[in-house]
């Protein structure tokens, strides 16, 4: 069985209250719904951005970006597959969340097979490794080190099924949902249950595992920064000793690393939003503060897909055509949307 030891100390606590108060004024904030589709879009393109960054990925932000957007890019194919396979994973991430599914080793393999599409064979994507693994440091003019060895290949699935459990055990036992991402986040990588994307698996895992549990702020936030802008900090606090094995088997020096990164991205949301929230706005743009939930329907399915037709308004909304067309045509006067196209071939995207 996989019982995590830890100790919450002060530093942890001060972090948790501090997180508790930000996520109070962010899920408060009165944002238009173009500010928050806005930062929701910056916050899911500088985690794709961080989190490849720290394997090596080479795109930069604004390459990053227009993949976001499916554009074209003049750069490395492995490095234009990983972003585009992490931001695959984010919108997985976000049915898992809607369909309020299980968190199971399904889940797990998923998240693996579109982190990895392309860059590992077919047989290594979404599946354990079938191989030892272990971590090497690359020194100048020397022998490679090896600083970590993973367990023994027969005994992932074991391991990985006994963390699912407590994964799924662990909101009947009244543990703090970022104690349980943080958790996530080091056990995963530890087992290191894959053959490659190991890091990027663990750390959609601990996004997910934020969003199912109602700690998603809004979607603003992106803790891969924090990691991406010291990566010796973060390889040292995500330390597990020379082995699973012989591993460090307390988790608190890395969920105070954890806790205290969560604490500095949520409060940066809290003061993008707060910023936002009391700019100064006419009587108009107030009424237009908020939208119903099948106009929220709507803007989330073109996020995930790219553009929406009337059609598929009527399929996702059960509507006739003509409420399906008044739909949009509020969102298109509220200036969230655009016509492209024209006839059969027309669709709505978001406007930028």
């Amino acid at each position: 069985m996989f019982n995590p030891n830890y100790n919450i100390t002060d530093k942890i606590v001060k972090a948790l209250i501090e997180i508790a108060e930000a996520k109070a004024v962010i899920d408060r904030a009165k944002l238009l719904p173009k500010q928050e589709l806005r930062l929701k879009r910056q916050a899911l393109i500088r985690m794709s951005h961080s989190s490849t960054a720290i394997e090596g990925n080479q795109l930069n932000l604004g390459q990053v970006e227009a993949l976001y957007d499916q554009k074209s890019i003049d750069a490395p194919s492995r490095d234009i597959w990983e972003v585009s396979n992490y931001l695959a994973a984010m919108r997985y991430i976000e049915t898992v969340v809607k369909k309020k599914a299980l968190i199971d080793e399904k889940v797990l393999l998923h998240i693996h097979k579109l982190v990895t599409d392309k860059t590992l064979p077919p047989d290594q994507s979404g599946t354990f490794r079938k191989c030892g693994v272990c971590v090497v440091r690359r020194r100048l003019g020397l022998p490679n080190e090896i600083i970590y060895s993973g367990p023994k290949f027969k005994d992932v699935p074991k391991l990985c099924q006994d963390f699912l459990s407590w994964l799924n055990d662990s909101k009947n036992l009244d543990i703090n949902p970022v104690i349980v991402a943080g958790i996530a986040h080091q056990e995963i990588a530890a087992i290191h249950p894959f053959a490659d994307g190991n890091g990027r698996t663990a750390r959609a895992l601990a996004t997910l595992i934020l969003y199912s549990k109602g700690y998603d702020f809004k979607k603003l936030f992106a803790l891969e920064d924090y990691y991406n802008q010291d990566l010796p900090s973060y390889y040292k606090a995500i330390s597990f000793g020379n082995s699973y094995q012989e591993r460090l088997v307390d988790f608190t020096p890395w969920l105070e690393y954890f806790t205290e990164g969560f604490r500095e991205e949520i409060f940066s949301v809290k003061k993008k939003v707060q910023g936002l929230a009391g700019m100064k706005l006419n009587d108009l743009v107030e009424s237009q503060i908020f939208l119903t939930p099948a106009q929220t329907q709507i803007i989330d399915f073109i996020d995930q897909i790219g553009k929406i037709t009337v059609k598929d308004v009527m399929d996702i909304l059960n509507l006739p055509r003509r409420t399906a067309q008044l739909q949009l045509q509020k969102l298109k006067t509220l200036g969230i949307i655009k016509q492209v196209g024209k006839g059969p071939a027309s669709g709505y995207v978001l406007e930028k």
